[in-house]
């Protein structure tokens, strides 16, 4: 089979497995749901042969000279347990959205500080990663009457992403895809503008001319700079947000004090500070809960010879 009838082949069979489940899911009472998922997530482990050689090589990349090779294939394992959990809560609470603010809850301060930082009046840019059980976490925000968009990118099947956009459309989230580009950032702005909370996960590889190199883990990483650019147009706070499993099914949210970006002498220097100090803050939410990050994701593959690394400034984005 060709690489991309192989491809075609695995994204019918990812359709129709979540089409099944979801079905399933829908009749079955959540009790026997979650008496599934253990065996269900044996099985996703045992076939994601590839994700897991993928996992494990980031988790080198990251932690081999701190930890074991014991300890890398644990928190792989706890990775992919807790991935593959958050999806099967996915599709099962967003027929159920009392279970979505039944489920979740704000850490500590939290909330003081996500109503502090709206408060300000100039919308608010929260920043997070592939980390926890986001998609119900932006869900769970929409639900309890937060006005939330989210920068998201699309999946490569289309048929499934129109469930998806259904699902979140439902669900009062607002979808903002990441492409196309200018139509992106024409909606982020309006968004900010309009007050809202804009979330935006800054934790993805980025190979193009738009991205900057930091540091994250010792190693260089190409990262997109369209969050910080939207925070010197607008003016916008930026918001650390995280989720975290707390306990078997339920969830805690995890919100920092606003800030604002710190300027330097040129828009290219501001660009390349704010990116690297919003990294540092991802990174110390991995080091603290590796298990809940997507280790599955090739971070570092772009290389800084690749990337002319002069960003694009504020004005050149619109």
């Amino acid at each position: 089979m060709g690489t991309e009838s192989s491809k075609k082949f695995k994204r019918a069979m990812a359709r129709w497995a979540y089409r099944f489940f979801s079905q399933v899911f829908r009749v079955l009472p959540y009790g026997a749901i979650r008496a599934m998922t253990k065996g269900l997530l044996a099985i996703g482990y045992f076939i994601l042969r590839r994700m897991r050689k993928i996992a494990m090589e980031s988790l080198t990349i990251a932690l081999g000279r701190e930890k074991s090779p014991a300890e890398l294939e644990k928190i792989c394992k706890d990775c992919f347990y807790n991935a593959g959990q958050g999806a099967i809560e996915l599709v099962a609470f967003s027929t159920r959205p009392g279970l979505i603010v039944e489920k979740f809850r704000f850490e500590g301060d939290s909330r003081r500080h996500l109503d502090a930082a709206l408060n300000e009046g100039k919308g608010v840019l929260a920043i997070s990663a592939h980390f926890g059980d986001f998609p119900l976490m932006l869900l769970y925000l929409s639900q309890i009457g937060y006005p939330t968009s989210a920068i998201i990118r699309p999946s490569r099947d289309e048929v499934i992403e129109q469930d998806f956009q259904a699902a979140r459309t439902r669900l009062g989230l607002k979808t903002i895809y990441s492409y196309p580009r200018e139509t992106c950032v024409r909606q982020s702005l309006k968004s900010l503008r309009g007050k809202e909370l804009l979330i935006v996960l800054l934790d993805q590889n980025t190979g193009s001319k738009s991205g900057v190199f930091v540091d994250f883990f010792g190693q260089k990483a190409g990262t997109a700079t369209g969050p910080i650019i939207f925070a010197m147009r607008t003016g916008s706070p930026i918001l650390p947000i995280f989720t975290v499993r707390d306990g078997e099914d339920s969830h805690k949210i995890i919100i920092e004090p606003h800030f604002y970006l710190e300027p330097k002498a040129t828009d290219e220097e501001t660009i390349q500070y704010n990116v690297q100090k919003i990294t540092n803050i991802i990174e110390r939410y991995i080091r603290a809960y590796p298990k809940e990050w997507g280790w599955m994701h090739r971070r570092w593959k772009s290389k800084q010879q690749t990337i002319d690394n002069r960003p694009e400034t504020k004005d050149q984005i619109l």
